[in-house]
């Protein structure tokens, strides 16, 4: 598995359940389009998991 994930928000987490935004928020996407580089790990992918519909992942090779 890849040490980082990168993961971008390509859908506007508006419509989405409460729920749904604020993982969002708290995997550090607040805006369209913007890119973050997260750790690989359990949690991550979880998160990752329950709003893949509203991101974009690719695994970063270090």
């Amino acid at each position: 598995m890849a040490k980082t994930l990168r993961v971008t928000l390509v859908k506007s987490p508006i419509g989405a359940i409460p729920k749904q935004k604020k993982t969002v928020e708290a995997l550090g996407l607040t805006k369209m389009n913007k890119t973050v580089e997260l750790p690989d790990n359990n949690a991550v992918r979880g998160m990752i998991w329950h709003v893949n519909h509203l991101v974009k992942v690719e695994e970063v090779e270090e």
